[in-house]
């Protein structure tokens, strides 16, 4: 002990981006093949049985609307609740309206364990059938539970692995950070994305596999396998990727090496993105506040569902599940049905041989800050018939007439399959002109670094900006 008595100085742990990268860049030579996952996941899609039925609101075991309001939740209290919020903004191109939102206030844990084989770190990933899936089965955290699944309100099995995640020795935390979900469709939502390194050796049960970056990489390319919480998990981990004879070309590769290598600089520093994201912050002029369910208007309720008039945006409907590889084989509960498939698209430029990826500070109103770093469009284009082409986000056209040659990146990936139903969206990463961005001022040009960094600590990246940067990084 020093004289203060508190302990003796430690060093920064400068080995953990090299092992991190030393994974991301093992595809081949991992503890299983890709044919050795390919059987392995068949075989799981076979043994895990899950039967998802719409019902009627009036069917669902456990759940009620509640009088007076309307509000609809568990008779347990937990869970979550379908309530209103009433929204004003002073960001186009609507000013004012109310919503159904999911208002879930428990904080959930979100865990990788990675353990080294062979001096290759790998991850523990499980094969987790959700109801909302729109394939059933898709790849998982090692955990991925809510506070109410591992208290086990639901008087269900334990979550498997989850003791390594309660109290961790701080030296095996690789990565901690509370992050938030969408911010259109939960309430201040936010869970516990970890990273937590075993030193001994554990055996994978039978829905769980262990993989290295690399190989998780590779399965991001195939569509709706690696899922929401998975891709949230592995965007939080600190690392880039290093010099080598690759930077000396133009490659693709070479640019987002650079980027993500902190010594070679960007267009703002890190210091203007910080006041630029506060200035956001602080000049928004709006307000979101959660109501009754029944004081929302526009929207109407019927047997099956709460639908907005129009027909656009979403739908809360009600199933039953019926599954055989849960903490309980049968439930029922609400899920929010997205109406139409989402464009979730980062627009990237190379400046002086750097990848530069155009960064929105997008407003959303279940978001805890109000802004987040979102991607440079993210929507559901459905949604426009009804609000008419003139209320189009910007850069969508910029997207939507993009051609092949310029596309990076491009792979529909589902959205947390838990509490909605189907939810897709079209990821994309587009090469575009550096100059497209100039000028505005909701928008600014980061580097991969910049935003590794902003990871580290809570809501300044998006769900689905965090997605993306797994994406990025799979490009080096």
């Amino acid at each position: 002990m020093n004289q203060a008595g508190l302990g003796v100085l430690r060093q920064p742990d400068s080995e953990l981006p090299l092992r991190l990268l030393a994974s991301a860049s093992t595809a081949e030579g991992g503890l299983v093949s890709r044919e050795e996952f390919d059987t392995w996941l068949a075989g799981r899609r076979i043994a895990q049985f899950q039967e998802v039925r719409r019902i009627p609101f009036d069917e669902l075991s456990g759940w009620r609307f509640a009088e007076p309001g309307g509000d609809l939740g568990h008779h347990s209290g937990r869970f979550f609740t379908v309530q209103g919020l009433s929204v004003r903004t002073d960001r186009p191109p609507v000013a004012a309206w109310t919503q159904p939102i999911i208002n879930q206030p428990e904080i959930g844990v979100l865990g990788i364990l990675v353990h080294e084989f062979d001096g290759i770190l790998h991850c523990l990933m499980q094969a987790k059938i959700e109801p909302g899936n729109i394939n059933g089965i898709q790849l998982s955290p090692t955990v991925q539970a809510t506070k109410s699944n591992y208290q086990q309100v639901h008087n269900g099995s334990p979550v498997p692995y989850l003791e390594y995640f309660r109290d961790p020795p701080p030296e095996s935390v690789l990565a901690d950070a509370l992050q938030s979900e969408q911010g259109s469709w939960f309430y201040q939502k936010r869970n516990r994305n970890m990273v937590v390194e075993i030193g001994a050796e554990i055996e994978a049960a039978e829905d769980f596999i262990w993989l290295t970056l690399g190989q998780l990489a590779e399965l991001l390319l195939v569509p709706n396998l690696v899922n929401m919480d998975a891709r949230t998990v592995l965007s939080c981990l600190p690392y880039g990727l290093l010099p080598g004879p690759a930077w000396t070309d133009g490659s693709l590769g070479a640019a987002v090496a650079r980027s993500s290598d902190g010594t070679r600089g960007g267009l703002h520093t890190t210091r203007e993105i910080l006041s630029w994201i506060t200035a956001a912050q602080a000049n928004y002029e709006g307000a979101a506040e959660l109501i009754a369910l029944d004081r929302v208007r526009d929207w109407r309720r019927d047997g099956y569902r709460i639908s907005h008039d129009s027909g656009a945006f979403f739908s809360v409907v009600a199933v039953e599940v019926s599954a055989n590889a849960r903490e309980v084989t049968s439930w029922s509960q609400p899920l929010i049905e997205p109406h139409g498939i989402g464009e979730v698209t980062l627009l990237v430029c190379r400046v002086d041989g750097v990848l530069h990826a155009l960064i929105h500070a997008r407003v959303e109103p279940g978001f805890l800050d109000v802004v987040e770093l979102a991607p440079t469009v993210q929507c559901t284009p459905e949604s426009y018939t009804y609000l008419g082409e003139d209320a189009w986000p910007r850069f969508l056209d910029t997207v939507l007439h993009a051609e092949s040659e310029h596309t990076l990146y491009d792979c529909e990936l589902s959205e947390e399959g838990g509490r909605f139903l189907h939810a897709r969206s079209r990821y994309r990463v587009i090469e575009v002109d550096p100059e497209i961005g100039a000028g505005e001022a909701e928008f600014r040009w980061m580097t991969l670094s910049q935003l590794t960094d902003l990871l580290r600590f809570s809501h300044y990246l998006n769900v689905q900006l965090r997605t993306l940067v797994v994406a990025l990084r799979g490009l080096g």
